[in-house]
């Protein structure tokens, strides 16, 4: 009787493992990116976010279009637009330890524009506070303020 006690709860973790973990490899791309509709247009949004953008400090030294890149290649997309935010103190902070460095191809931080088929505009971006809570230290506090900056230049925009 006991060994088929031991012998159920032995399979009923292995199964939960398996479960958890299935539920996680799943639920991950959801949690990583996170994506909200503007309630502006494709350039509008773009505008717009580059002057809440340098209102808060932050930089906008680049942004990429994506849709006229690779459309010189003979692809035709939806207008896709990345812009890479940088806020000079945080950065600053961050490069201060060379422990950090790991987290420099994350920088600076970007911020996805892009139009749907239907005509609806998403912004889309890293969960940098969920993937800062990995890091711990500096990196978790840093990029947690890198965060809250961040949605409250996307507020400007989103729905």
């Amino acid at each position: 009787m006991q060994n088929r006690f031991l012998l159920g709860a032995v399979i009923g973790l292995i199964a939960g493992i398996i479960l958890a973990f299935a539920y996680a490899y799943n639920a991950a791309p959801g949690l990583m990116i996170v994506e909200d509709e503007s309630q502006y247009g494709y350039a509008e949004t773009i505008e717009r976010i580059e002057t809440a953008a340098e209102a808060e400090g932050w930089a906008v030294p680049t942004k990429h279009d994506l849709s006229g890149t690779v459309g010189e290649h003979g692809y035709d997309v939806a207008p896709v637009t990345v812009l890479e935010l940088c806020q000079p103190d945080h950065a600053g902070n961050l490069l201060s330890e060379e422990d950090n460095y790991l987290v420099t191809s994350m920088m600076p931080c970007r911020v996805s524009v892009y139009e749907r088929a239907d005509g609806t505009v998403i912004v889309s971006r890293m969960n940098t506070s969920l993937v800062a809570r990995v890091f711990g230290g500096s990196i978790a506090e840093i990029m947690a303020e890198a965060t809250e900056d961040n949605e409250r230049i996307l507020e400007s925009v989103l729905q």
